[in-house]
């Protein structure tokens, strides 16, 4: 049977343009999730998990509310995270944002996302699963399946409730379906993203 991962960001918080790491969905965020919700609907979920913070949950709750028959739980394994540090390949152009990262941070992220790849990516599960978390995770997912060289996490960025769909038929790879998908958002939800797409 073929496994499906929904791998989405959280809905833009209230407190983001303040400054500050989380808080409660914007309005916007929370029309972000209801749309995102009402877009997978028809979506047979078997789980629904989530970063533990406010943003991540809310966005659940959000989707919750109009699944009634999920029951959103956190995991500690898709909070926010760095998942590398500046590697020796990762181009010159990221120094000065790995230069607001600490040895810590960037080894604690790195073993979180090793965890997490074996959660998710390698345990034996069917049916359909929903994850809720944040834009670097989403982006360690990703380039995780494509089984692309460490950095490459960077060059890949989540809109606000951007919908990422990666699949797994039975003896075969993983494979990224769709990524970043924005149809079920009109032009003026999409946010987060440092630019706007066209289309």
């Amino acid at each position: 049977m073929t496994r499906y991962l929904y791998l989405v960001r959280h809905g833009e918080h209230l407190d983001a343009e303040h400054g500050l790491e989380d808080g409660p969905l914007s309005p916007r965020g929370r029309r972000q999730a209801e749309l995102l919700a009402d877009r997978l609907s028809a979506v047979p979920l078997s789980a629904v998990r989530h970063s533990p913070l406010e943003r991540a949950a809310e966005t659940a709750r959000a989707v919750a509310h109009r699944l009634p028959s999920v029951s959103p739980e956190p995991s500690a394994l898709l909070f926010d995270c760095v998942p590398t540090a500046m590697t020796p390949d990762t181009p010159g152009v990221y120094e000065p944002f790995f230069g607001g990262v600490t040895e810590a941070e960037s080894e604690a992220g790195a073993a979180q996302m090793a965890d997490a790849v074996d959660e998710f990516l390698v345990r034996k599960w069917s049916g359909h699963e929903l994850l809720i978390t944040h834009n670097f995770v989403i982006a360690w997912f990703v380039r995780e399946v494509l089984d692309a060289p460490a950095w490459r996490w960077l060059t890949l960025t989540q809109a606000h409730c951007g919908l990422t769909v990666l699949s797994q038929r039975p003896g075969r790879p993983w494979t990224v379906v769709s990524h970043n998908d924005l149809a079920h958002l009109p032009m003026e939800l999409r946010t987060g993203l440092h630019e706007t797409p066209l289309v």
